[in-house]
């Protein structure tokens, strides 16, 4: 690489001042107007959407321009239903759209407008579609191998005069096939997940971005020799050539940049850095590219900081920043047409309430109308497809809006450095505000659950903002945690980052999902084929820095967990190695949480006897999750109880400890898919159990996963995993300076923890297919409608409102 540390310091100070700069007055009317339109997400950060906008299908991953620039076609790949959809550039409407069994990122037209290809995910073939009289007609599909559980999986595709080149990421190889005749020509091993494939501008190379090696591969399209391996950043994803051809850009989305290639000599020349702010941990997330139509901007989708980076790219070499552009919810495309700008937004413009969740009959309804409930939000609301995408379309910003622009993409973020290193907070609370500080608290102990929301277990409690209605577990059945809600502090307004397990436990332990999570787990819960890679057990799905027993490791702070990526005798991190407890059972509802619960009393107790208990100590007790009706397992009531009750023995026996008085026991779900909220899908439960919390107080603070995480590491010294939780409020509000060291006492269960399911009805038959040895393989949606149905017999009730709406101005906003 050419570049020296100090260009690229140089550059990253450029960027800061370019896109910090404050509109000019004349500009504040804009910036105000579109500031009123602020939309809040449950995880702490903002949208000022401009433009206009199409909706689009359930998670829009890839969006490509017809040669003739009149249309574009997009790709839905997410839980629900599969499409591709034909946009009119000129008209900006929604020509057709084409369902498709199985689709994923690969897509691009032939070499003129009637001829389009698309990935069919775990089918294992390419499908090409022809354009006729702007509809979309299904023509022919070129078999990879048999579909799915044959591990294949399609990614990129680009085509030449005579042939169709497709790249994978279980096979990890690179297919080649003859476009007329679709015979396979050739099949090249690629050691390495792939996600896209690029031809040269002469066709004599093709460049493959290796998802989860970190490089690029420049191989000969006549030999398939590779030419060239050109390291990148972590995640090298999304590709575009300029119209020379010599300069290969490649989006970086575990690492904030963009590598940009010099394609004669075959090395990165540049490293632009996309994030907001220099040396940002990871989270921002850049995952797609176009360059202007005169070659002289580069736009970059930061999917997780709702935003595109722009750089002036006139000088090879010499880039430099340009500022930001506010975009929907987690953008995942981009073209340049013209003077307009088209952006993919994966999941929309706004956070949902789901009130008609989990329930059956409102399924049947929309069944009884011809209308595909799983797919259809609005007739039932599952969170695995409740945030559908959209497009954006506006027009290429001039230089006196890229500084509205940009302003509003800094309002709309909650991180910043400053924040990074100095939380908010006060003196002498428990919870420092930056690294160094010293807490009272020494030991953390961090209880992972499994997918309930707030009104599902807390919305019979009278003092927070539940509904009554949809609490399906209220006090009766779980009545430590209402005990402990009560006894410490209430907190109604929290919400996790995840939508689903796969994700939820990224955000739980890492503060982050990143790219391969997020853009694989809808296609494996819409039960499209794919293995579940999310705990662990694929080193793709690791942020790049790890998980935060990789923080504590890295940091000399003593760490063991209980269950959580740890199976028995088997933890897939290294970092966990010689750091779990073997006799402490992870996923399996067949065995009971208060055995789980025993396991790490007996092991606490011989670490406390030696003076070693660790610092810090993850525990997961899923069996909230339950196993619906199937026969011979555990009734929902018992497996709620159950879970209750370990959670009460817990704090029961570290409560009587000798190092109650320096513990602080965080409690919280990794998602909440498995139910409805009136608020918020994304809303759940948190328990905050310490000598050192507010008693008897009720905290409407809004707070996030990541905000649970900031809080941890504050108290231990380690720093922030990625942007988000680095710029996460800690739950600092609720602690006080002064101790309480009084005990808890357990309540015993009012429901029988043993009791099994023995009714033989369409709940227990639907249950008996679901598969439960091993997370969320089990159909959530249906599982959710069972649940709801065996308990309530009643039909949802409607929405109330939702929480996530336009929100003022900040104080300050408008000045100057």
């Amino acid at each position: 690489m050419k570049n020296s540390l100090l260009f690229i310091l140089v550059f990253l100070g450029f960027l800061l001042n370019a896109c910090q700069q404050k509109p000019k007055i004349s500009d504040q009317t804009l910036l105000k107007e579109l500031s009123s339109k602020r939309v809040m997400l449950p995880n702490g950060w903002s949208l000022t959407p401009i433009g206009r906008s199409l909706s689009l299908g359930d998670l829009p991953l890839n969006i490509v321009l017809s040669a003739s620039k009149k249309y574009a076609v997009v790709v839905n790949s997410g839980q629900s239903t599969h499409s591709l959809m034909l946009i009119d550039i000129q008209t900006e409407r929604i020509l057709d759209v084409a369902e498709v069994p199985k689709t994923w990122y690969g897509l691009c037209f032939g070499k003129n407008d009637t001829k389009v290809y698309l990935s069919g995910g775990n089918d294992n073939q390419v499908l090409s579609f022809d354009i006729v009289e702007n509809k979309l007609v299904k023509s022919n599909a070129y078999e990879l191998g048999k579909a799915w559980p044959t591990k294949i999986s399609p990614t990129g595709i680009c085509v030449s005069e005579t042939q169709l080149f497709v790249v994978t990421k279980e096979d990890n190889s690179l297919y080649v096939f003859d476009l007329a005749s679709r015979k396979l020509l050739s099949k090249t091993p690629l050691n390495s997940e792939a996600f896209a494939c690029l031809l040269s501008k002469d066709q004599k190379s093709i460049y493959v971005s290796l998802w989860g090696a970190s490089k690029v591969l420049k191989i000969n399209t006549i030999s398939l020799k590779t030419e060239a391996q050109i390291e990148t950043q972590s995640h090298p994803n999304a590709m575009i050539l300029d119209n020379s051809g010599e300069r290969l850009f490649v989006a970086n989305a575990n690492d904030n940049s963009v590598s940009v290639i010099n394609t004669k000599q075959n090395e990165v020349t540049e490293t632009l850095n996309t994030a907001l702010f220099a040396n940002a941990p990871i989270g921002s997330t850049p995952n797609a590219l176009c360059l202007s139509e005169n070659q002289e901007k580069l736009f970059v989708a930061n999917a997780d900081n709702n935003c595109l980076a722009v750089f002036d790219v006139r000088q090879p070499g010499q880039s430099k920043a340009a500022g930001f552009v506010p975009t929907g919810w987690y953008p995942t495309g981009v073209l340049c047409v013209d003077n307009k700008i088209l952006v993919c937004n994966g999941k929309g413009f706004a956070s949902r309430a789901n009130p008609k969740g989990p329930n059956p009959l409102t399924k049947r309804k929309a069944q009884e109308k011809g209308a595909n409930a799983e797919a259809n939000a609005d007739e039932y609301q599952y969170i695995g497809s409740l945030f559908k995408g959209s497009l954006t379309i506006m027009e290429s910003p001039t230089e006196q809006q890229m500084a509205v622009y940009s302003t509003l993409v800094y309002q709309n973020c909650p991180y910043s450095k400053n924040k990074e290193l100095l939380a908010d907070g006060e003196k002498g609370n428990p919870i420092p505000r930056k690294m160094g500080e010293t807490s009272p608290i020494k030991y953390v102990f961090y209880i992972i659950k499994e997918n309930r929301t707030y009104d599902q277990v807390f919305g019979d409690i009278k003092e927070g903002n539940g509904d009554e209605s949809l609490c399906i577990f209220p006090e009766k059945i779980t009545p430590n945690q209402h005990k402990l809600a009560k006894e410490f502090v209430l907190l109604d307004n929290f919400y996790v980052d995840a939508e689903v397990s796969a994700d939820g436990h990224n955000w739980t332990t890492a503060a982050y999902a990143n790219d391969y999570v997020e853009k694989t787990w809808p296609t494996n819960y819409g039960g499209r084929g794919g293995t579940y890679d999310y705990e662990g057990s694929r080193a793709i799905a690791y942020p790049k820095m790890g998980f935060i027993w990789d923080y504590c490791q890295r940091a000399g702070i003593s760490y063991r967990t209980y269950g959580e990526f740890t199976n028995e005798n088997h933890s897939p991190l290294k970092s966990l190695e010689g750091h779990f407890c073997k006799t402490y059972r992870g996923w399996d509802l067949k065995y009971k949480d208060v055995d789980r619960c025993k396991a790490w009393i007996k092991e606490f107790d011989e670490l406390l006897a030696k003076n070693q208990v660790p610092r810090f100590n993850s525990l997961r007790m899923g069996n909230d999750h339950t196993s619906g009706l199937k026969m011979g397992e555990f009734s929902p009531m018992a497996a709620v109880a159950d879970n209750d009750y370990a959670v009460g023995l817990f704090i029961e026996h570290l409560s009587h400890s000798d190092i109650w008085a320096e513990s602080v026991v965080f409690v919280l779900e990794d998602d909440a898919q498995n139910g409805s909220d009136h608020v918020d899908a994304h809303r759940s439960n948190v328990l905050v159990i310490s000598p050192f919390t507010k008693r008897k107080t009720v905290n409407h603070e809004m707070y996030s996963t990541a905000g649970v995480l900031r809080s941890i590491e504050l108290i231990l010294g380690l720093p922030a995993m990625s942007q988000y939780d680095a710029g996460a409020t800690s739950l600092w509000k609720c602690f006080t300076a002064k101790a309480n060291t009084e005990s808890y006492h357990a309540l015993a269960p009012n429901v029988d923890i043993f009791q099994k399911n023995t009714a033989y009805n369409s709940g227990s038959k639907k249950s008996a297919t679901f598969d439960f040895s091993k997370e969320d393989a089990a159909p959530d949606l249906a599982l959710n409608q069972i649940i709801w149905e065996a308990i309530k017999h009643t039909k949802m009730p409607a929405p109330k409102h939702a929480a996530f709406v336009k929100i003022p101005l900040k104080k300050g906003d408008d000045d100057d």
